[in-house]
């Protein structure tokens, strides 16, 4: 008789990268360090945002990108997740749309190659940091129009992409619908990343109770970008599980999910929440906050 018991502990791999404008040349690089991964045990691999191309300029992103139906780098990584028997998470790629745009897309890859969930990130990185430093991601990607849940053997996964890290209220609702943990495949700025990323990634899965696997971009890149690395892994009471530094790399995690079932008891603020108006004193009434 087949065991009944519930599955309470898996394991995450993150995979770090420096990927450069060699698409060939930096899917190589990700299957050999997903290769790692696996062979580590790991049940759950992720790798960061822009796996197969880091690209600034316009003309070269195009020319780069293909469409989802066809796409070669999508097929090779759903054909390695089949071969290793993982659940695969591509951090995302860009997709290319019928209306001459982008998608930064993620795939949630079953042990059996199928495309799980997609998401495609909804927050573009518009900024001006100064210092001759700046970025308009709206400028080559449409942003994503829906939140997305996936299930996991462990329990539901939230998706979400980088920038996507400084909008708290996604997370909140992604806690609110079920998931358990929460995707953030980043490629982080190092001045943001110093300045930022420990901070918001252990607040994310504080406030959602709820672990983090954040797999990062990690090095100077062709481009001329710099990216922070130190991919996470944080637990619901806000505790680093394991850490990357700033080369390419797999780090690993054991994901305990008495844990989480602790921290939600201890500390239900989940079901805490309340409708509430905000004002300006002495003014009428700004806005409605929905519970």
């Amino acid at each position: 008789m087949a065991d009944q018991r519930p599955i309470r502990s898996f394991r995450v791999a993150l995979v770090q990268m420096c990927s450069g404008r060699e698409v060939d040349k930096n899917i190589a690089d990700a299957t050999a360090l997903i290769r790692k991964a696996a062979k580590g045990g790991a049940d759950y691999v992720q790798t960061p945002e822009m796996t197969i191309l880091m690209e600034l300029d316009r003309a070269r992103l195009l020319a780069a990108a293909r469409p989802e139906d066809g796409n070669a780098a999508l097929a090779h990584f759903q054909a390695l997740a089949r071969e290793l028997a993982i659940w695969l998470h591509i951090g995302s790629m860009p997709v290319l749309l019928a209306n001459d745009k982008l998608a930064n897309r993620s795939f949630l890859l079953s042990p059996e190659g199928q495309i799980a969930a997609r998401y495609d990130k909804i927050h573009m990185f518009d900024v001006d940091l100064g210092g001759g430093e700046s970025y308009k991601e709206s400028a080559n990607y449409q942003p994503g129009r829906h939140a997305v849940i996936a299930d996991l053997p462990w329990g539901p996964i939230g998706l979400t992409i980088c920038y996507d890290l400084r909008f708290p209220q996604l997370y909140r609702a992604l806690a609110r619908a079920g998931a358990k943990f929460l995707a953030v495949p980043a490629a982080f700025t190092r001045p943001t990343g110093m300045a930022h990323w420990h901070t918001l990634v252990r607040a994310r899965a504080i406030e959602s109770q709820a672990f983090v696997f954040a797999a990062a971009q990690g090095g100077m890149h062709e481009n001329g970008r710099e990216t922070y690395g130190h991919s996470l892994v944080v637990s619901p009471w806000g505790e680093i599980l394991c850490e990357g530094d700033v080369h390419p790399t797999v780090t690993f995690a054991d994901v305990e999910l008495q844990l989480l079932e602790d921290v939600r008891r201890r500390v239900p603020s989940l079901q805490h929440d309340r409708a509430f108006d905000v004002v300006h004193a002495g003014k009428q009434t700004l806005s409605k906050v929905p519970s």
